[in-house]
């Protein structure tokens, strides 16, 4: 199996495509730290860690860790990555999938959802990364890779969503900078983004109901994109933008049909693309 022994710790795999990613990397052999704060079932929130580990070693990782964690608090992510050393040996891979996401315009939002989404999207993808990367160095082909969009300045993202799009952004910067600043180790420093909206408890919650899922794409797209990347050797990929579907048609995967929610229901566009 091609992540056998390969340790990888993933943020907000609870559920959606954090979850997703877990268990496709799990059914290739690799340990998997779950970390997120969800310890207990929520009506509107599927999942746990608890029960997303078990589903997790069902999938046929040898090793999971269930690690509540909030990554806005320091001393949890440094007990995320203690735990996860202790447990595994080492960390290998880095998904910073944790996000949270507000769409109201700037003058509606309110001020504890902007610190919210810069607290998490931004600070917490920064300083889990920070902490990974001396475990990384140790690794014989180290990622990181973001969910988080291409940095595609077109005004009208701006204009839509400022504060989501400066968070989701700042992720994207975040790729960039250690992109080139990890290179001569080297840890491979990427993003991957869903050209079409994916069917998570935001897009239900939040952003557009039971029809917006309907037009959506299952997180399981998302998760074969990242298992390509991350095969791939890290001195020779980093600092990319990567789009699911590009990923899976290099790979030969040419029908998406299997990843809709609805087959033949026409799909909505995610946004910044």
């Amino acid at each position: 199996m091609l992540f056998t022994n390969r340790n990888v710790l993933i943020t907000g795999a609870s559920r959606g495509i954090g979850k997703a990613i877990a268990l496709r990397l799990a059914a290739e052999g690799a340990n998997i730290a779950v970390a997120a704060k969800t310890i207990e079932a929520h009506p509107r929130l599927e999942g746990t860690i608890h029960s997303a580990a078990e589903e997790i070693r069902q999938a046929g990782s040898s090793k999971v860790l269930a690690c509540q964690t909030d990554i806005r608090n320091e001393a949890d992510i440094a007990g995320l990555i203690e735990q996860t050393v202790r447990a595994f040996g080492g960390i290998d891979i880095l998904i910073n999938n944790a996000s949270a996401i507000d769409l109201s315009t700037t003058e509606t939002i309110p001020s504890k959802k902007l610190d919210l989404m810069h607290q998490i999207n931004v600070r917490g993808t920064f300083l889990v990364s920070q902490a990974c990367i001396p475990y990384l160095k140790k690794s014989a082909n180290p990622h990181i890779l973001n969910l988080s969009p291409p940095l595609n300045l077109v005004p009208k993202w701006f204009g839509k969503h400022l504060a989501y799009t400066m968070s989701k952004y700042g992720m994207s910067m975040v790729v960039m900078g250690l992109a080139e600043e990890l290179k001569k180790y080297p840890i491979a420093v990427n993003a991957l983004w869903p050209k079409t909206t994916i069917a998570t408890a935001a897009v239900r919650n939040l952003l557009g109901g039971e029809a917006l899922i309907q037009r959506s794409r299952k997180p399981s797209i998302v998760a074969d994109a990242a298992f390509y990347i991350l095969q791939r050797p890290a001195a020779n990929c980093s600092g990319n933008f990567f789009i699911d579907e590009d990923i899976l048609r290099e790979n030969g995967i040419d029908n998406f049909d299997d990843y809709a929610v609805t087959p033949g229901v026409p799909l909505f566009p995610d946004l910044f693309l």
